[in-house]
């Protein structure tokens, strides 16, 4: 594994997408051979307050961090429609230690984004008003992710999103409920699947939609060496949908193993200067398109882990945004992420948020 000086270590940071789980009895239930995404969850099959707080506290300058659901401590005994009530509580907990004060200024999970079934339509509400309770201050909104592909391979056992998902009648029916709650969207999808994504920024014009991945482009299963080939497809599309004015971008999860950026993995090893030369013309269309104000880069931890360890994840960022003022860099690596998640505030009495403001 590369060993590395960190870069810029008083820059301010917020890790705007990571995940905290426990995924063991889960990998247990997949049948061999394993598809490389199950491979890379059995490598980080746990993530625990520890680890996140290991990473965080590094080296790098992480003053406070955004959890994405991934599934994980839904509440045993609801209803389905309520079981990912238990996750948003589970982190809320964590966010409550971080804001005790015991670990320094670090603040894990300032923002909380939950899962609800939106093809719930009106029956969704009330969940949103739960998972609302259950953050005490903290949730923001939730995702649900739509990845989807014809191939069956290309995603693996894990995901099983229908296809055209935030096209579909049931899905929009909840997802206004959204916006009048005041609450954000995440988006994951796939390359291919972009043009959902647009579709349903245009429909919803006042919602604020954060695309996750740079749109997660394919090198694996039937898109595998297709990356030049798809390049062009997949800018166009970013450049379409950051004409989208409620839509900002998150850069990063390129290291999943979908992306084949690298191919090779878990924890590569590869230096961050390589990674930054693989990734660069991904990440540098998405701010072309977006600026810095609608970008934030991501860990996607444990995920990216096939591909990075967290301290050289953070170094390839910030050698990709070398030639970016202090004022761009700044909205880049916290500012963006603390506007969107309206965690501002919430920080405001740090120290270390008039420099991620």
């Amino acid at each position: 594994m590369a060993q590395e000086a960190i870069l810029e270590p008083d820059l301010p940071i917020i890790d705007p997408h990571h995940h905290l789980w426990d995924l063991r009895p889960l990998i247990a239930a997949f049948p061999q051979p394993r598809h490389p995404f199950v491979e890379t969850l059995s490598h980080s099959a746990y993530y625990t307050f520890d680890q996140l707080l290991a990473d965080a506290r590094g080296g790098h300058n992480v003053i406070a961090t955004v959890y994405m659901e991934c599934g994980a401590f839904y509440r045993a005994g609801a209803d389905a429609a309520m079981k990912p009530v238990g996750e948003v509580e589970f982190v809320n907990g964590i966010a409550a230690q971080g804001a005790s004060g015991l670990y320094g200024d670090f603040r894990p999970c300032a923002a909380i984004i939950g899962h609800a079934d939106l093809t719930l339509g009106e029956g969704v509400r009330p969940v949103l008003e739960a998972l609302s309770l259950a953050g005490n201050g903290r949730f923001r909104g939730i995702r649900q992710q739509g990845a989807w592909d014809a191939n069956p391979d290309v995603l693996g056992p894990p995901f099983h999103a229908p296809p055209e998902l935030y096209r579909s009648h049931a899905f929009r029916q909840g997802f206004r409920h959204l916006g009048e709650l005041g609450l954000t969207f995440d988006a994951w999808l796939l390359e291919p699947q972009l043009s959902d994504a647009v579709d349903l920024a245009r429909a919803f014009p006042d919602q604020p939609i954060c695309l996750d991945h740079c749109g997660t482009p394919l090198g694996t299963a039937s898109y595998h060496g297709k990356l030049h080939e798809r390049f062009d497809v997949w800018r166009e599309n970013i450049f379409t949908l950051a004409r989208c004015p409620n839509v900002t971008i998150k850069l990063g999860g390129l290291a999943m193993s979908f992306c084949g950026l690298p191919e090779q993995g878990p924890m590569a090893g590869l230096p961050s200067e390589t990674l930054a030369a693989m990734w660069r013309p991904y990440i540098e269309t998405c701010i072309d398109a977006f600026g810095p104000e609608r970008a934030m880069f991501e860990s996607n931890y444990p995920v990216d882990k096939w591909g990075a360890s967290y301290n050289v994840l953070w170094n390839a960022f910030k050698r990709l945004a070398h030639g970016a003022s202090e004022t761009e860099k700044r909205a880049l690596f916290a500012g963006t992420a603390a506007r969107f998640y309206g965690i501002e505030d919430m920080l405001a009495s740090s120290p270390l948020t008039s420099a991620a403001a």
